[in-house]
């Protein structure tokens, strides 16, 4: 076992949302977290993305699958190396260690399946620093969801702010984690994030995003439509529970139909409305706040529509108590690195339904 201390570690993160890589840098031991470092997204270019949304839900079963699925994941880690070099250009200190979750494209935990893109040794090689990938694996094959991973950084958070509370990320998929006065945890997803409104976006505009919620806040919800969205089997399960970035996506062609505005704002209703309700019927008790980060943090109308929904809660935004909202699954990454290398836990019974706490993460070092 490698004895660390205080060490410098690079998070990198390729999420759901299918915007770009996310980069931070942080210096910790796996335990406490030392210092912040610079943090920033970059977005992929327009083929890259048309790439992975291609392979997205398939699996390495077939040759053709196994080709197309191994050239995207080459130049996915050398599109990460670049973005790694390019940071260091400018850093003054060496960096020790690289979390690296990579880009899941199909996530089946119920079969002890998930699989993330990423090819670890080759970004040791071409960085020239120790790796952590394969975050989720060892928690899937004992039988536990392989996510949401990023709870125990949440908690490490929110050491020193009052109990009981949570955080909110929203990415392509949201998830919360829940953190009791005695520092009990309990994470899973909670539904739709961005990834919906994303979509729909895209196939009617040919925009990324709803930037800024403009599309939605103009529009109106089809209260009919919520309804039968809400109906997905999903929300009947109790945690720890996590889903795939796309298992909402048969219910979701009932917005065909509608306008472009109200087909935001219903899409954005959803992943309010699943929040809500797993709030009200999953949690042990109501938190005293609940932070939000990722993406959806920088949507005002996704914000005000949990918001109302949750009235007798503070709803806050990471960057309202002082976090970089958008760096923060960047920073987690970085943070599961250091807990690998230090042989600590990454994931919990009452967070991913492990059945014990367990290690993960596999190990590359840079080629001589």
């Amino acid at each position: 076992m490698d004895i660390i201390k205080d060490i410098r570690v690079i998070g990198l993160m390729s999420g759901t949302s299918l915007d770009g890589v996310d980069i931070a840098l942080i210096e910790t031991d796996g335990v406490d977290i030392y210092n912040f470092g610079r943090a920033y997204t970059v977005p992929y270019d327009d083929s890259l993305r048309d790439d992975i949304r291609h392979i997205l839900g398939t699996k390495p079963d077939s040759p053709d699958h196994e080709a197309a699925i191994s050239l995207v994941e080459e130049n996915l880690t050398r599109f990460h190396a670049e973005v790694v070099k390019d940071f260091l250009s400018t850093e003054d200190k060496p960096v020790d260690l690289i979390g690296f979750h990579g880009h899941t494209i199909h996530h089946e935990p119920e079969n002890h399946y998930t699989h993330q893109i990423g090819d670890g040794q080759l970004l040791a090689d071409l960085t020239g620093i120790k790796v952590v990938n394969h975050f989720r694996n060892a928690d899937v094959l004992a039988g536990g969801q392989g996510a949401p991973l990023v709870p125990v950084f949440h908690a490490a958070l929110c050491a020193e702010m009052e109990k009981p509370v949570a955080v909110l990320n929203i990415g392509g998929v949201a998830n919360i984690t829940w953190i009791g006065a005695n520092g009990e945890m309990l994470a899973f997803d909670t539904g739709p994030g961005n990834a919906p409104v994303n979509d729909w976006v895209l196939k009617h505009a040919g925009m990324h995003m709803d930037y800024n919620g403009k599309l939605a806040i103009s529009g109106k919800i089809h209260e009919k439509i919520l309804t039968s969205l809400m109906k997905h089997k999903y929300f009947a399960l109790y945690p720890p529970k996590s889903i795939d970035r796309n298992i909402f996506n048969e219910k979701l062609e009932h917005l065909e139909g509608l306008s472009l505005e109200d087909g935001a704002a219903t899409a954005t209703a959803f992943t309010a409305e699943a929040v809500a309700y797993s709030v009200s019927f999953y949690l042990p008790e109501p938190p005293k706040s609940l932070i939000i980060c990722g993406g959806g943090a920088n949507n005002p109308t996704m914000i005000r529509f949990i918001r109302q929904r949750l009235p007798g809660i503070e709803v806050k935004t990471a960057r309202d108590v002082g976090w970089n909202q958008d760096a923060i699954e960047a920073q987690a990454f970085a943070y599961l690195a250091a807990r690998r290398v230090a042989c600590l836990p990454i994931t919990f019974p009452t967070t991913t339904g492990a059945p014990e706490p367990l290690i993960g993460g596999q190990i590359f070092e840079p080629a001589k």
